[in-house]
């Protein structure tokens, strides 16, 4: 199934996607899809409406596309975890998920404006993996454990600051936190429909040049191993979202390195979860 959110910023109703690409209103059944939603049986109860056949039809004309989930308790992050991007830029193949941080303000739309920092000149661009987690998760014994916990799956779009990431500070937030830098969408495809996480493959074009081709089978840590793995030192809540890494092709690793500038359009689909696009502007 495939949830997403519709309306104006703060304004957003719960959908569902069906099969014939009609957009069903799911206000009857929760408020939002949010964390709350998902840790009540909100998946369910979608499912059940929908297969009903109660729930209103949407006009989608001029209706713009928010953030699959709202407001995420937490949005974890894992650098490096392909080879060929660690290859790329430099860095050693990491013993361990190499974890950080990144301010939930920053998710958006998948069709929103993202805009460049005051006094940036190395925003990069990053298509990733994002998994949505449906239940509390703690101590998880292991990745099969941890499947059982995760709602489904999005595209998301790790944009990145690198002078601000790498040159400011010795952590890497700073670089990762800017407003809007994380576009999310534009559906929540639950983890059944997706099936094998590591059989996807992700793309990315910027102003229609090929920049991303990369699979998830590539992943250094795979996605159960990565939520089990951080379940070990933070809990899990439903509606926090993990960012799994990039493939190769950020501007970081690119001859002549060629960075955002305002004007630019960037265009990401991940097979089976959507596609997004979004130019950019200046903050």
């Amino acid at each position: 199934m495939k949830l997403l959110r519709v309306g104006a910023p703060g304004e957003e109703r719960p959908a569902v996607r069906g099969d014939d690409g009609r957009l069903l209103d799911l206000s009857s059944v929760a408020p939002d899809i949010d964390g709350a939603f998902l840790a009540s049986g909100g998946v369910d109860r979608a499912r059940a409406a929908v297969e009903a056949g109660t729930l209103p039809e949407l006009d989608v004309e001029g209706l713009r596309v928010g953030a699959p989930v709202a407001r995420p308790g937490k949005v974890i992050c894992v650098g490096l975890n392909y080879r060929d991007h660690a290859a790329e830029t430099g860095a050693a193949i990491p013993p361990r998920p190499v974890v950080f941080m990144k301010d939930p303000g920053t998710v958006v739309g998948p069709y929103d404006e993202v805009l460049i920092p005051r006094g940036s000149v190395r925003t990069d661009w990053e298509v990733e993996l994002g998994v949505v987690i449906g239940r509390p998760a703690r101590y998880l014994e292991g990745p099969e454990e941890a499947a059982g916990v995760i709602a489904g799956y999005v595209v998301s779009h790790d944009v990145s600051e690198r002078e601000f990431q790498l040159d400011y500070s010795s952590q890497w937030d700073l670089g990762k936190s800017c407003e809007t830098f994380n576009p999310m969408g534009p559906w929540l495809v639950t983890a059944d429909e997706v099936g094998d996480p590591q059989d996807l493959g992700l793309r990315l074009t910027v102003n229609g040049v090929k920049r991303q081709h990369g699979h998830t089978r590539d992943m250094i840590f795979p996605v159960h191993e990565i939520v089990a793995y951080l379940s070990q030192y933070m809990v899990l809540q439903p509606g926090d979202v993990i960012n799994t890494g990039t493939p190769a092709g950020v501007a970081l690793g690119l001859p002549g390195t060629p960075y955002l500038r305002p004007g630019d359009t960037v265009e990401l689909e991940i097979d089976g979860l959507g596609s997004q696009r979004q130019t950019f502007g200046q903050a």
